[in-house]
């Protein structure tokens, strides 16, 4: 028997607004509106897109015995990161990893004082709890009853600064308590899209009216328009952001995802906190000695798009990689793909590969990442 599919707090609204739902990690989502997905990712780029993210999972975490120290240790054992210097209301990304270095999810944590709070994917929402349950007994961890809204765009600052003048002194990877409408919330500047932008935490102690009063606000402004999953997602990739479930999983470690300056030099060979986390081994292994395919992006001029799981090839017609991420680029006309090479591909040969697509072999470049440049407000 499948789990029934759960619904977020404002899908009445968004169901008013026209949206296409459609279920995406066990909740009814809204996957695009009446101007369709072309026009949405233009207008996040050009001037502020609005997504509700409730599906995400907003953790609260605290020692048993409420002090700071224990917190910290302990996350500190199930995570690589470090507390030692971490300043209150700065937001980090991190992950859970299992023994073997694989990513069971990836993470937004921020040290709020006397807690921290995570977000984590929507589909890990229940196994990433039990998992930091297991590693942590010592803490108390509790769902946040909130929806989670992200204002993405140039004109994001500008917009969230007519309800809250606080929204503007916040810079990148900050969080902070705002209110909006009167409604206390709380936001970090960050988000999926290589936009500068927000996520707001709405709190639904009164139902959700207050959540939608400032959502209804946020749509209010000209500059803003309602974004749905099918953008974010294109968004995200022009950005050369990786997704759980298709860039990385537990069959990736975060070496091979590119995705290590998350690991700080203490937790790394020869740090003061060396190691003590799970996967340690593997993942400091493949530091030192680099893995053995890595994670990189590709373009093509052709026009034939490239999907996820095809397959890459040599000029021997050998497999050397998997696309798995990939579309066509709305802001740049040309496909866009995230996919694992092997590495010794990468080091002897050009950066220029054939794609497997059905009986056609496009020509897929290596090109740094992101596809489009990151316009985050430091």
């Amino acid at each position: 028997m499948t789990d029934p599919v759960r619904s977020i707090p404002l899908e009445d609204l968004h169901r008013a607004l026209g949206a296409r739902m459609g279920a995406f990690a066990g909740y009814q989502m809204p996957i695009q509106y009446p101007d369709g997905l072309k026009a949405e990712h233009v207008h996040t780029r050009t001037q502020a897109g609005l997504f509700d993210v409730s599906h995400m999972g907003q953790l609260r975490v605290r020692a048993r015995d409420g002090r700071t120290d224990t917190l910290h240790r302990a996350l500190e054992a199930a995570l690589p990161v470090d507390f030692d210097g971490w300043t209150a209301g700065v937001q980090k990304y991190s992950y859970l990893l299992d023994d073997n270095g694989g990513i069971e999810d990836d993470l937004m944590l921020v040290n709020a004082g006397d807690e921290v709070r995570i977000v984590v994917n929507a589909g890990n929402r229940d196994h990433d709890l039990a998992l930091f349950e297991q590693r942590c007994p010592g803490l108390e961890f509790r769902w946040i009853d909130a929806a989670l809204v992200a204002l993405q765009g140039p004109a994001a600052e500008a917009v969230l600064s007519r309800l809250d003048p606080a929204a503007a002194q916040m810079r990148f990877m900050q969080g902070a308590p705002l209110t909006l409408l009167g409604l206390p919330c709380y936001a970090t500047r960050s988000g999926y899209t290589g936009e500068d932008g927000y996520e707001i935490s709405l709190p639904l102690d009164d139902g959700a009216r207050g959540a939608r009063a400032v959502v209804e606000a946020l749509l209010g402004d000209p500059a803003v328009r309602p974004v749905g999953l099918g953008a974010r997602d294109t968004l995200r990739l022009e950005a050369g952001l990786p997704l759980h479930g298709s860039d990385i999983s537990t069959q990736t470690t975060p070496v091979e995802a590119g995705l290590a300056f998350a690991i700080p030099k203490s937790r790394r060979t020869g740090g003061a906190k060396a190691g003590g986390f799970p996967g340690a081994a593997r993942v400091l292994a493949q530091l030192a000695d680099g893995p053995a395919r890595r994670l990189r992006g590709l373009v093509s001029t052709e026009a034939v798009p490239v999907r996820a799981h095809t397959e890459l090839l040599d000029v021997g017609d050998g497999v050397v990689g998997e696309v798995t991420s990939g579309t066509v680029s709305p802001t740049l006309g040309h496909p866009v793909m995230l996919a694992y090479i092997d590495a010794a591909a990468l080091s002897d040969g050009d950066g220029v590969f054939r794609a497997r697509v059905r009986d056609k072999r496009p020509a897929v470049r290596v090109t740094p990442l992101p596809f489009v440049p990151k316009r985050y407000k430091r």
